[in-house]
This record gives structure tokens, C-alpha cells and sequence, in this order.
């Protein structure tokens, strides 16, 4: 069996066709009490290891062993250490084995990257949500000229729920998420902020899929003025669309058809890069409606089986108003 340290610098290469410089790496480890009536488990461990040529952080998460029909099995895992001054500009999760070679399991429910120092947008009340990823595994896109401004030592937190739907136990896999990034010493770029929208609102975001059609909507209001660069969004199993609309100015934001298989699983849903003259503008107040579309085949009702999310990247007039904000010590989980 490979080493940790020789695994994740294997994995970063294996995820980009550049070799591996020289980098420092981070690496975290504990335990903690398994789900309510098991045993305590072995936590997952935690390494960030930074390509510098690359211009790549590789976030490697695991080992990760999951139960035959094991729903939503959370996890709670370090928080790792941002290793640079500069700005995050582009995400993209994987799946690998212990050599590094990519898994075809559906294995994550959900992985996100959050900064507990600073409030949502939408809903202050929760930590900023950076990045996150689905069953689907998508990836976030750079966005011309742009990027998440992250400083050298700043904790990002991540959360992590598993899944496997099999009847065959997953075995010592890895979750990898390779983040792109930009120097402060090599780019300036302007910096901009994910927004949330969720059909729940402000809370949980998994909710019951009723039978046949079902349609969940919400409606959030903008608490600054900016423009909206790109939106993409999530969706579960028998999903159809989701729909993004400013009700204040009755006009369409996006809507985002989902590719589904021949059963109606969920393989990927579109992310729009508006250009930039064509970037959609919001006021101070406008009120938005985010519409999460389902057709449930089934004929039953499925527990805690769907979600609908649009999220984009949001460049304010006044950048000094968001950067100031810190959210308050309480913090409270998406799920």
C-alpha cells in the first residue's frame, strides 16, 4: 500500500497532465464516534499538497470505506489551512483508489467547501459556502478575469456525506478535489462571492420528493447591488430543471435543464458563463425565485431524496461592504 504523502502527490498528478513540483503538503487526523449506535470509527484523514507549477492545491480526503445501502452518512472531517495569497479560480472533484486511478462509484452524496469567518450572502445566518459538489461529481469552471480571494493560513472547512446505493461495500476510497488558483504576486484579479439560492430557503436543504410532479419553490431577496457572472446549480434523481427568475423585474435569470439517464438518475445539469457585457444585473432588494422542477416515477414518497439549489458567482458594486462581514460565532449546518 502507497504512503499518504506518497498518494497525494500521485493523485495530483494523475488529476492534470503536469508533474509534481516540490510543495509543502498539510496533513490532518482523528477520530471521532461513528453514527448513533455504532462503534467509533476512524475519521478520514486530510491532506492539502500544493502544485506550484501546476498552479494547484490537490485536497485529498480518505481513506473512505461505506456500507452496502448506506444513505447519507456524514462525516465530519479537518479543516485545512489555505497555503497562499491569491484567489481560488476553479474546482474539480474526484473519486479516486489508493493509486489514484478515478472510481466509478457514486460514493459522495454531497462535499463542500465553506469559510466559517464570514456570513452567506443570502442567508446570514450560515457560513459562506465556497464550493460544492454532488453525486455528479461536476466541475466549477474559471471565470475570465475573476476569483475567490483566499489569504495565506485562512481555515476552509469541509463537509462531507457519503452514499452508496449498492449492495457491495466501497473500500478505501478517496474523495479529491483539485482547486486552481491564482498568486497575488502573479494576478490581480477582481474578487467575487457565491450566492446561494435554495428552493428550502435559509434551511435544510434536503427535503421529501413527493410522487409524480413536484415543484418546490423560494423566494430570497438581494441584500447588495452587483452583477451575476455565472450560475450553475444541483439537483437530485428525477430531477427536470431548475429554474432562476427576478420576480421584481418579472424576467428569467436561467433555467437549467437536467441530463438524466434512461431510469431517471441524475447525471449533470448545465453551468451558464454569461458574457461580459451580458452579465445580469441586481439591485439592492430584488427579490429572486429559485424553482426546483421533479417527475417521481415511482409512485411513492421519497424521504430527504431531493434538493434544488442555483449558485453563482456574484460581483459586487462595493466589494469593501462583503469583505468586512464576519459572521457571528454561532454556526449552524446546511443539513
Amino acid at each position: 500500500m502507497l504512503s499518504r504523502r506518497t498518494l497525494v502527490g500521485f493523485v495530483a498528478a494523475a488529476l492534470t497532465l503536469w508533474g509534481v513540483a516540490p510543495a509543502a503538503t498539510q496533513h490532518h487526523h482523528h477520530s471521532q464516534p461513528g453514527p448513533s449506535g455504532t462503534p467509533k470509527a476512524e475519521m478520514p484523514s486530510v491532506d492539502l499538497h500544493d502544485d506550484r507549477d501546476g498552479h494547484f492545491l490537490t485536497v485529498l480526503i480518505g481513506p473512505l470505506n461505506v456500507p452496502p445501502r448506506t444513505e447519507h452518512l456524514t462525516l465530519r472531517v479537518p479543516s485545512v489551512m489555505v497555503p497562499l495569497d491569491g484567489w481560488l479560480v476553479a474546482y474539480k472533484p474526484k473519486v479516486v483508489d489508493e493509486k489514484g486511478t478515478t472510481m466509478a462509484q457514486r460514493v459522495i452524496h454531497h462535499v463542500e467547501l465553506l469559510n466559517a469567518s464570514r456570513p452567506s450572502l443570502i442567508c446570514p445566518q450560515l457560513p459562506e459556502l465556497l464550493f460544492a459538489a454532488g453525486s455528479e461529481l461536476a466541475d466549477w469552471p474559471p471565470v475570465p478575469d475573476v476569483g475567490y480571494r483566499v489569504t495565506q493560513g485562512m481555515p476552509l472547512r469541509i463537509n462531507l456525506m457519503l452514499t452508496n446505493p449498492t449492495e457491495e461495500p466501497v473500500s478505501d476510497a478517496y474523495v479529491a478535489l483539485e482547486i486552481h488558483y491564482r498568486r497575488s504576486a502573479e494576478a490581480r484579479l477582481k474578487t467575487v462571492y457565491p450566492v446561494w439560492f435554495m428552493v428550502t430557503h435559509c434551511g435544510p436543504t434536503m427535503y421529501d420528493l413527493q410522487p409524480g410532479r413536484d415543484v418546490k419553490a423560494s423566494e430570497l431577496t438581494i441584500p447588495y447591488a452587483g452583477r451575476l457572472l455565472a450560475v450553475g446549480g444541483h439537483i437530485h434523481d428525477y430531477g427536470r430543471e431548475v429554474r432562476l427568475e427576478n420576480v421584481t423585474r418579472n424576467e428569467n435569470i436561467a433555467t437549467l435543464k437536467t441530463v438524466l439517464d434512461a431510469d431517471g438518475r441524475f447525471v449533470s445539469l448545465p453551468t451558464i458563463i454569461f458574457p461580459p457585457r451580458g452579465a445580469y444585473r441586481f439591485k439592492i432588494g430584488d427579490v429572486v425565485k429559485v424553482t426546483a422542477v421533479y417527475d417521481n416515477p415511482t409512485g411513492q414518497k421519497l424521504p430527504k431524496a431531493a434538493m434544488g439549489v442555483a449558485v453563482g458567482y456574484f460581483l459586487p458594486d462595493n466589494d469593501q461592504a462583503i469583505a468586512k462581514l464576519k459572521l457571528e460565532p454561532r454556526i449552524r449546518f446546511r443539513r
